[in-house]
């Protein structure tokens, strides 16, 4: 596929499709310092042997844990240690937390060096490897503290998500939906269209891809910094991570975003925004994505807790939502976390359980 050339505060980088790690085969360059999931090296011991065998690698375990500010001496120090300069640069190999970990590295480290990424998750690919954002934890605050620091390139093989369990590309399908939707109507019923066949055709996924990277791409050169026409990007999320958090993780990223489609776009319908035909058009996609985590148990105080605490609010009394008139055209809109909004939540989880147990 062609390449993507994305636009960035500085400068443009490049998203380039093609073979897996192509770049690493004959090992790291001078001055390059590898970052790199270890279940990943584990997995492609061979194709990566001359780059794991380089003089500078920092094996990380990818969890929420690793990518804690507390955690962030000990990589620096890693770094320190095999002589890393202002000139070198760094080069991620793994999935979100890998990649969260080296941009804020990048962005902070002798006041900042260049990198690069090869993401090896879904969830990575179709969405946040582009966009410049890194995010990491504090004690047990998540995502409180991140950068914008875009990589110097992206390199991209869907042949590598041939190891990733099938729950793993379902949460990367949730983030491609969710652009797709934000994308237009034309998008969202192509994504819907071809759901059923994105799990065994690689070269339908990669065009589904690279149209999510494309839509977004649009988003992010118009608002990089996230103020105003990005946010759209927080479609589902509000809802999704407020899961996340009243589950204790156990539902994957992009599982608890496609919840939290269903969710904002059923309580767009019930404040009369988007059409109920629409939102039934839509929801069969969404249902089939979620499938299998209908019963996970959502604790309902740890719940609304969330979304009080969600660091987009304005006040706690209320939260910021992004609802939806129709694909292509949605809006974040503060809403009261009042009986009635508390009601329609209570709702759709006994019906969520109930339509699960019926099939």
């Amino acid at each position: 596929m062609r390449d993507l050339t994305v636009r960035s505060h500085r400068g443009e980088y490049r998203v380039i499709f093609g073979r897996p790690f192509a770049g690493l085969e004959d090992g790291l360059k001078d001055g390059e310092h590898l970052l790199i999931d270890e279940r990943v090296a584990g997995l492609y011991a061979g194709p990566l042997a001359k780059a794991l065998a380089g003089r500078s690698v920092l094996r990380i375990k990818a969890s929420e844990d690793a990518k804690s500010l507390e955690r962030f001496p000990d990589y620096a120090v890693h770094l320190i240690e095999h002589g890393i300069k202002r000139g070198h640069t760094l080069v991620a190999v793994g999935g979100g937390v890998v990649q969260d970990i080296t941009a804020f590295l990048a962005a902070t480290l002798l006041r900042g060096v260049p990198w690069r990424f090869h993401p090896t998750t879904l969830l990575a690919q179709a969405d946040s490897c582009i966009g410049s954002k890194s995010s990491v934890n504090v004690g047990p605050h998540k995502n409180q503290l991140g950068t914008f620091t875009p990589p110097e390139e992206i390199r991209l093989s869907v042949e590598v998500l041939k190891t990733l369990s099938e729950p793993d590309l379902r949460s990367g399908i949730g983030e491609m939906i969710k652009v797709h939707i934000i994308g237009g109507l034309d998008d969202a019923r192509a994504i819907a269209r071809d759901y059923p066949r994105l799990q065994t055709d690689p070269e339908l996924l990669a065009g589904t891809l690279r149209r999510s990277l494309e839509i977004k791409k649009g988003l992010i050169e118009l608002d990089e910094f996230d103020r105003k026409e990005r946010l759209v990007m927080n479609y589902g999320h509000t809802f999704g991570h407020a899961i996340e958090s009243a589950t204790g993780y156990a539902v994957p990223h992009g599982i608890a975003v496609t919840i939290g489609l269903d969710m904002a776009n059923l309580y767009s319908t019930r404040l009369r925004l988007l059409d109920a035909a629409l939102c039934a058009e839509l929801r069969p996609m969404l249902l089939a994505n979620m499938r299998g985590f209908e019963r996970t148990p959502v604790s309902l105080d740890l719940f609304f807790a969330a979304l009080a605490k969600d660091k987009k609010n304005v006040t706690a009394a209320t939260a910021r939502f992004v609802l939806i008139r129709k694909p292509g055209d949605l809006f974040l809109e503060s809403r009261p976390l009042d009986e009635d909004f508390k009601a329609f939540c209570r709702g759709y989880f006994d019906t969520l359980k109930a339509a699960e147990a019926a099939r």
